[in-house]
């Protein structure tokens, strides 16, 4: 199975990288991970919403240019189903049964994603309704791929 994580943006905070680093030596026994990251658009304060599209179009692009064509596309979008870790190891199970064997998880940067990457979306996942930063969620969404792939091969972490 083939894990790739496309995100927006640089990881600068230590503990951030340390959390990386740690969850995708642990997945390495389960997956190939790939985790790509893509420049952010500098975004000022008080942009106007064409300004706002501008810049998720040009991430966008970025984001799209990493996406092989053969590769199941889970975006993480506030507006997304929402999944237990149980529901979302079955996802990736389902997947792996169906034989797809290549998923890319994308994260936006701080504006969101571009309406060209969501229309791509094989499927759109909410870590919740809240709004987390898009540094921190590539920590949570590592750690919850982990925790699924613990979950289909049974084995003791989830609880």
């Amino acid at each position: 199975m083939k894990i790739r994580i496309v995100s927006v943006g640089r990881i600068k905070e230590k503990f951030l990288q340390e959390g990386i680093k740690e969850y995708s030596k642990r997945l390495s026994r389960y997956c190939n991970l790939d985790i790509i990251e893509v420049d952010d658009e500098k975004a000022p304060e008080n942009l106007s919403d064409k300004e706002m599209e501008q810049i998720k179009c040009k991430e966008g692009e970025r984001i799209l240019s990493k996406v092989p064509a053969n590769s199941f596309i889970i975006t993480l979008e506030i507006e997304g189903k929402q999944l237990s870790s149980e529901e979302l190891s079955e996802k990736i199970e389902s997947l792996m049964i169906e034989g797809i064997n290549d998923i890319t998880f994308i994260i936006g940067g701080s504006l969101g994603l571009s309406k060209e990457v969501s229309q791509k979306s094989n499927f759109k996942l909410s870590f919740s309704r809240m709004t987390f930063p898009h540094q921190l969620m590539r920590v949570i969404l590592l750690e919850q791929i982990y925790r699924g792939f613990k979950i289909i091969h049974r084995e003791p972490y989830h609880k």
